[in-house]
This record gives C-alpha cells, sequence and structure tokens, in this order.
C-alpha cells in the first residue's frame, strides 16, 4: 500500500507517493493545466498513478489560513477533495499545509536550485513536505500505542 499527497494549486498539481512501507515520500511529478477550472485532465492523471503505484489513500494539502480560518483556496482544496473522492473511491485526507509552499521554496533555496528553476519544481517539494508530514504522523501515533 502506497499513499498519495497532493499539493493542489490553481494551475499546478505537485504530486508525492510514499514509499510501501509508509516511511518516506517522494516527489513524482507536477500536473498543469492552462485553467484552474479545467481539471479533467488533471484527474484523470492522477488516476493513472494511483492505479500505477496501487495509492489507497490520498493525503490532500488543506491551506488554512494562519488563524485557522478557512478561505477560498481551502474551500477550492474542499471541493477538490470531493471530486477526488467521486472518481476514486479512496479516502481523502485533508492535512493542514499551512507554509508548505515557504517551507518547500527554502528547501530549494538551500539546495542552491536558482530561482528562475524553483517554480517548475516547488509545487512537488510542497506535495513530498505534506506527505511526511502525514507519515510522520501515522508514525507517532504508531509508536505511541507500543
Amino acid at each position: 500500500m502506497r499513499i498519495m499527497g497532493l499539493d493542489y494549486g490553481s494551475v499546478t498539481v505537485g504530486v508525492a507517493i510514499s514509499d510501501e512501507l509508509l516511511i518516506t515520500a517522494q516527489g513524482v511529478e507536477v500536473i498543469r493545466r492552462k485553467h484552474e477550472n479545467k481539471l479533467r485532465q488533471t484527474l484523470a492523471r492522477i488516476e493513472q498513478l494511483i492505479e500505477e503505484y496501487d495509492v489507497q489513500r490520498i493525503v490532500l494539502g488543506y491551506p488554512k489560513h494562519l488563524n485557522n480560518t478557512v478561505g477560498d483556496r481551502a474551500k477550492k482544496s474542499e471541493e477538490f477533495a470531493e471530486k477526488l473522492r467521486m472518481r476514486t473511491n479512496l479516502e481523502i485526507v485533508l492535512w493542514d499545509e499551512r507554509l508548505t509552499t515557504v517551507a518547500a521554496h527554502k528547501v530549494l533555496s538551500e539546495s542552491g536550485l536558482g530561482i528562475d528553476k524553483q517554480s517548475d519544481v516547488v509545487d512537488k517539494v510542497a506535495a513530498v513536505l505534506i506527505l511526511q508530514g502525514y507519515l510522520d504522523m501515522l508514525k507517532n501515533k504508531k509508536n505511541e500505542g507500543i
């Protein structure tokens, strides 16, 4: 079993996949679309990746405001989560992703990747950070149960 992490943006979706032991997250790709509301090809690509990697659960970044309120971007993520549920019949976990993109930019800057090339991969790195946070939470819960 693997878990997929998604960083859903207005025209991109960063994708990460866990290893089979649910320990680490690896970036897979960034799915791009020309228009925010044109999701058919995006959803079809996610379905292909689900089948390819035998994904059993999806963790979707949930961009709440810093004061913990739900804004427009978070509502769009809720709508996307429902579309994913309907198309895949998988459990969709909304995962608080506040400051994930900021952290992704920091990781990329520290790696020496130029600012012009960061935009090509920042969503994939954000998806990795979202999924890794979720995997770490699962590990911590498992360890607490021992």
